[in-house]
């Protein structure tokens, strides 16, 4: 009896845990996380996604996943966009807020394109590859930067691109996408804002091309004036027109992106939300169709939760820890690491010191936001903490190194090389002027930095800690009120860094990079 009652109880929990995780579902924001101008296609039961890191380098990020919610960094499109001063850091110049911005990803003839345009070289590129995951990539580019385009296969073999704000454009591109087919170009919308009102400060950009059965539906995101960011989409039989717009969503200023479906039948249309200092966030919103328009939301609101599976979390996917141990065959640095506009490849290494990342300084510089080779990670909500370890023993008069939260509003804690001794201190950019908070002596080589984040409810708030032991933790320097900045147009990122003020030639060893979210 005891035996059969055993059983019984055991049949009881594994079907209740089946019904628990069957009621599980994914929330919104599905990723917490600066992941901006999402573009998204499925191929068979896996769903590509492209994004916007400007600045950064490798540039142009690709992400996996298998239903929507749980994504994983497989691929970049380039490492270095061009060789020039301000993608460098160098000639005191720089590309904060620049860089590439929204790229479209499609797939074609059982190859992948993605497509971007660059406001610092002026040039619209085109990426391919046959492997998205572990393929190399192909690169075209031609001028000029066509801003915030779409591009697009028609089953009739042309090949269109629609760029623009306000007022769209459409061209059809060469057959090796190498650049407008001459004679072309014309005007598709001449004011795409107009369903939501004449009077915008935000003008129709964005734009995102779709065909379903056998309809034209272009989507973009415009701003009414004393109202919030909209979602508008103009439909057509033809790209000939005519097109008739309307508003499709106007909730929490979630917008801007467009369609993707599901293997069996569904619809959502991937779009992001401006969320304070974290950076713009994706969100997930079903779709109907209704008289041949997509309907967005339930009841037209963003809905919290989403029949998709749940979240697993952005560690390891988006970001992760890492210990900077490399095995043979790995890469030298995982995706989740990009770099602070394009590095100096021969002053950092995770082989001179096994287990450590070196960073080694080159050049004077006398401002962090001037300094190269700083090494990044996005933060997470709605809270997180990233620590790590450095040895100072190579350090040289006037360095300063340690853990950063980079954007123009920065803060940093770390240590100076200064007067022949080294001290710990804490900076604080938050009114724009850097202010060295508090300083300490430092009588040791080895020290423990951590530096948390508070993004529930826009606090945006972030605080900075030190340790001698790697145990007990001491506050430093003033709380940073964080805050998302135009001039930089990215949410904050963790940076590992280290520069020289008076000689070059030093260097220190990271052991190791630890992120929590809470």
């Amino acid at each position: 009896m005891r035996n059969r009652f055993c059983i019984f109880l055991l049949a009881v929990i594994a079907y209740s845990g089946a019904i628990l995780a069957q009621t599980r579902r994914a929330g919104n924001p599905v990723i917490y996380a600066d992941v901006p101008d999402m573009s998204i296609v499925r191929v068979g039961d896996t769903y590509y996604m492209s994004s916007t890191t400007m600045h950064m380098a490798p540039g142009v990020p690709i992400m996996k996943s298998k239903d929507l919610v749980n994504w994983q960094l497989v691929s970049y499109c380039y490492d270095v966009l061009d060789d020039m001063d301000e993608l460098n850091l160098t000639g005191g110049k720089s590309t904060y807020g620049r860089g590439s911005w929204a790229s479209c990803i499609r797939y074609h003839n059982k190859r992948y394109y993605v497509t971007t345009f660059a406001q610092t070289t002026g040039k619209t590129y085109v990426f391919t590859t046959d492997n998205i995951e572990k393929g190399s990539w192909t690169t075209t580019t031609f001028t000029p930067a066509h801003h915030d385009h779409t591009v697009f296969f028609d089953d009739d073999g042309r090949i269109y691109i629609i760029w623009g704000g306000g007022r769209l454009h459409v061209a059809e591109l060469k057959d090796d996408l190498s650049g407008l087919k001459e004679g072309t170009e014309r005007i598709l919308i001449e004011n795409a804002s107009a369903p939501s009102g004449n009077n915008v400060s935000l003008p129709a950009e964005g734009s995102q091309l779709f065909k379903v059965n056998g309809k034209y539906y272009l989507f973009n995101i415009t701003w009414p004036k004393g109202g919030m960011r909209t979602v508008v989409v103009h439909r057509s039989d033809s790209m000939d027109g005519p097109w008739e717009g309307k508003v499709v969503l106007q909730d929490k200023g979630v917008a801007q992106g467009g369609l993707v479906d599901t293997p069996d039948g569904r619809w959502f249309a991937y779009l992001f939300r401006d969320n304070g200092s974290v950076g713009r966030i994706p969100y997930l919103v079903p779709v109907k169709w209704e008289e041949g328009w997509p309907v967005l939301g339930i009841d037209g609101k963003v809905p919290d939760t989403l029949e998709l599976p749940a979240g697993k979390g952005l560690i390891p996917g988006i970001v992760a820890s890492d210990d900077f141990t490399r095995k043979k065959g790995d890469a030298a640095l995982p995706l989740v690491w990009q770099w602070n506009h394009n590095p100096d490849n021969s002053l950092w290494s995770v082989s001179e010191r096994k287990g450590h990342l070196r960073l080694k300084t080159g050049r004077l510089d006398n401002d962090f936001l001037q300094a190269r080779n700083t090494l990044t990670q996005r933060t997470i909500g709605p809270a997180c903490s990233a620590t790590t370890s450095l040895d100072l023993s190579a350090m040289k008069e006037g360095d300063f190194a340690g853990l950063a939260l980079l954007q123009k509003k920065y803060g940093l804690v770390g240590v100076k090389a200064e007067g022949g001794v080294k001290k710990l201190v804490m900076v604080s950019a938050q009114t724009d002027k850097p202010e060295e908070v508090e300083s300490l002596p430092l009588n040791q080589n080895t020290v423990f930095l951590k530096a948390t984040c508070n993004f529930v409810e826009r606090a945006d708030e972030a605080d900075f800690y030190y340790s001698l032991d790697g145990k007990k933790w001491v506050k430093i320097g003033s709380r940073l009120k964080m805050a998302y900045t135009i001039p930089h147009f990215m949410g904050y990122r963790f940076g590992l860094f280290n520069y020289a003020t008076q000689t070059a030639g030093g260097y220190v060893d990271f052991d190791y990079f630890r992120i929590a979210g809470e």
